[in-house]
């Protein structure tokens, strides 16, 4: 007899459960999920793919509201029956599409078999589409951290942090930023092909392409479309890559023929960014210290035709135990909070405590400690992070600096991007609200020549 396979909501409710209490990425829970289930059609992964990434990314809104009609709190429920009264309300809340007596009557049908709850969600469900109207929606005047934590689905320490460091108003508008859909970026293998003739190709493959402001290989995807599966991929005439990310390897400016170390490498994007303005000459040594994540820049690699990479794992904060001979540039992209890309990671809000913070600056200043001895003299130090926690960026650098006066920044920085404004002399931070890209920061040190 043939195993019945799930349907979308019960697959969903797996990945979501995978999410929000065994900490999985919500890309790779549903990529892995999604993959052997060869019966689903492109409507069913997309309902089960938008179901997922709602319910993450709004589980602060759905939780509040699941703890005004709810008997039992929230953190207080049974793990399956909290996600799966997240995803059945967020369907509720959010998608017109779907019909509330379809969400809920598929919600009891799951309850059943998960936890044998039905009555409790059925109860659930319907006293929150009888009492809708009723809800008592947080007041921005009265509480305005509540307000966006409610209305934005963010954290209390994030809101806080936000508030602090922007004011209330600038604020709302980085959440709202974080909240709206993610831009899709690639970036032009230089080493096959042009950004103007990639642009052509993918325009007759059907899709709607513009060019970045920023970068010369950058270009911005219109559609929802699967772009591993388009024979420009395959072929290796792009790579997936955010734009403020492109920006790091342009900063650093490797030369070919040059020798570089990349420090925290994978999964490769600015490693192979450093390969194509290098003219696949000279050497890159990129590290990481889990292999499988090795294994995806080899692929990478493979893919677009570049052979000057060298594979090495290594632990950051250990480099001068492998390494005596100095490079030219070294690339410290360094392990940090994400405060910077929490629209591209629908759980990544969830998945950080304001005291990881202190930890991951003292990995980054192990790491830029490390780097900092294997620069050539004349030669490139770059620090970057995908965040705009000062103490992570700014305050990080600028106490290195006080403590290395054999480096100094290069008020150059900005000269090696196409249109970038900032008044910042040797490092960059960009911020979602006022750049419209993600939050990086980039810092680049030239070491001096010795006396």
């Amino acid at each position: 007899m043939t195993k019945k396979q799930p349907g979308s909501r019960e697959l969903a409710l797996q990945i979501l459960y995978q999410v929000n209490e065994e900490g999985a990425y919500a890309n790779l829970a549903l990529d892995k999920a999604l993959f052997p289930c060869t019966w689903l059609d492109p409507r069913d992964r997309g309902f089960i793919t938008e179901i997922v990434y709602g319910s993450v990314k709004n589980r602060g809104k759905l939780d509040y509201v699941l703890n005004q009609f709810a008997s039992t709190k929230v953190n207080k429920m049974d793990k399956w029956t909290r996600n799966l009264l997240r995803l059945s309300l967020y369907q509720i809340l959010f998608l017109d599409k779907v019909p509330d007596s379809a969400a809920v009557n598929e919600a009891v049908k799951l309850a059943k078999h998960y936890g044998h709850v039905d009555k409790f969600v059925n109860a659930v469900l319907r006293n929150i589409l009888r009492g809708m109207d009723g809800i008592q929606w947080p007041d921005k005047a009265k509480d305005p951290v509540q307000y966006l934590m409610v209305q934005y689905s963010f954290p209390q320490w994030m809101v806080e942090r936000f508030i602090r460091q922007y004011g209330l108003e600038d604020a709302e508008r980085l959440c709202d930023w974080y909240n709206q859909p993610a831009a899709m970026w690639i970036r032009t293998n230089t080493l096959k092909t042009t950004r103007a003739e990639l642009k052509q190709i993918l325009e007759k493959e059907g899709l709607t392409v513009s060019e970045s402001r920023h970068t010369p290989e950058g270009l911005k995807i219109e559609n929802a479309v699967n772009l591993h599966k388009l024979k420009s991929f395959q072929q290796g005439l792009f790579t997936v890559q955010d734009e403020s990310s492109m920006l790091v390897a342009l900063a650093a400016e490797p030369a070919p023929g040059q020798r570089v170390l990349d420090v925290c490498s994978a999964p490769g994007g600015k490693t192979t960014h450093m390969a194509q303005l290098m003219k696949n000459k000279g050497t890159i040594y990129a590290c990481d210290i889990h292999k499988h994540r090795l294994d995806l820049i080899a692929e990478n690699c493979k893919r677009l035709g570049i052979s000057n990479v060298e594979l090495v794992q290594q632990d950051g904060t250990k480099l001068t135990k492998r390494w005596q001979e100095p490079f030219d540039v070294v690339l410290c992209d360094v392990p940090c909070s994400g405060l910077g890309v929490l629209g591209r990671r629908a759980d990544a809000r969830w998945a950080k405590e304001s005291e990881d913070i202190a930890g991951l600056c003292k990995i980054q200043k192990k790491i830029l400690e490390e780097a900092a001895q294997l620069v050539v003299p004349g030669g490139t130090l770059i620090y970057s992070t995908c965040t705009i926690a000062p103490e992570e960026n700014q305050e990080m650098v600028k106490a290195f600096i006080s403590e290395h006066p054999e480096y100094e920044l290069d008020e150059t920085l900005t000269d090696c991007w196409l249109d970038v404004d900032k008044e910042e002399t040797g490092y960059v931070q960009f911020l979602p609200f006022i750049d419209d890209m993600d939050g990086f920061f980039i810092a680049r040190m030239m070491r001096r020549e010795e006396a």
